[in-house]
């Protein structure tokens, strides 16, 4: 498990943080870069969890060698948040599945988000549907394709970096503590960017603390109903109490008007 301390998947050896290293961020980017890669070589390791998000995971990802990576064979990473762009990293890198978690360091891993992430990890059978009772219809429609995605502003943040290809699939997005003028100008520029060039369908999950839900809703109608593509929201992941597991890689079918998500295969199978 690798604890972030503020600084992103960062390092969880203790200690404070060495002089040269900015007080954001748990440790420095190339000791944080070495405790995740050998967390992923260790033979007895299969699965880094991230204990919190923070900041400073995308300061690490050029550290990582990630052809020994690709070399270990198939691991799991799991986690949130900032650690969207190690799940970017980890699809284009090594080409794998990997989940978008609640993380035990936080106050949000209530029992139903431990529950949800243990039966993802050892009865992946038993989350091949994902549901949210509060769910809301943007744009009705049914689609099927990988579900890629995460944190918008680590998202928008990674436009022009290696990790940054299209979504060809369905996106899966969430933020919080974002302006609402924020978030539009996040969408703004991953559309622009071509990142929804190739999307096929959109689940959106929470929006804590980012204002008034109505101006939300309003601001997402206008920048995602021009897709052309089914469009649910309140989907009940992200910084939220409670939230599922998202096995990010994996292919599933959205249905938009009965806010079901189901995939094709149980969870990295």
């Amino acid at each position: 498990m690798l604890g972030g301390g503020g600084g992103g998947a960062g390092a969880g050896g203790g200690g404070r943080a060495p002089p040269s290293s900015p007080r954001y961020l748990s440790d420095s980017d190339s000791r944080r870069a070495a405790e995740f890669t050998g967390a992923w070589l260790d033979p007895d390791v299969h699965c880094v969890l991230a204990a919190r998000g923070g900041y400073g995971t995308q300061r690490m990802l050029d550290l990582v060698d990630w052809p020994a990576l690709r070399s270990a064979g198939p691991k799991i990473l799991a986690g949130s948040s900032d650690i969207t762009a190690l799940h970017r990293a980890v699809d284009v890198h090594l080409g794998l599945e990997s989940l978008l978690s609640p993380m035990p360091a936080s106050e949000l891993f209530d029992e139903t988000a431990a529950e949800h992430l243990r039966l993802t990890l050892f009865e992946p059978e038993k989350t091949r549907v994902l549901r949210s009772d509060g769910f809301e219809t943007l744009v009705p429609g049914q689609a099927t394709g990988r579900l890629v995605g995460g944190n918008l502003a680590i998202l928008a943040a990674g436009v022009g970096t290696a990790e940054h290809r299209p979504a060809e699939g369905i996106a899966v997005l969430e933020d919080v503590t974002e302006s609402v003028y924020r978030l539009d100008r996040m969408l703004t520029q991953l559309l622009r960017s071509g990142w929804f060039a190739g999307v096929r369908g959109v689940v959106l999950g929470s929006w804590a603390g980012c204002g008034d839900p109505a101006e939300i809703r309003a601001m997402l109608v206008d920048r995602l109903s021009p897709l052309g593509v089914p469009v649910v929201g309140e989907f009940g992941f992200g910084h939220v109490r409670s939230s599922p597991t998202v096995p990010l890689g994996a292919e599933a079918e959205l249905d938009a008007g009965l806010g079901t998500l189901s995939l094709v295969s149980p969870a990295l199978s």
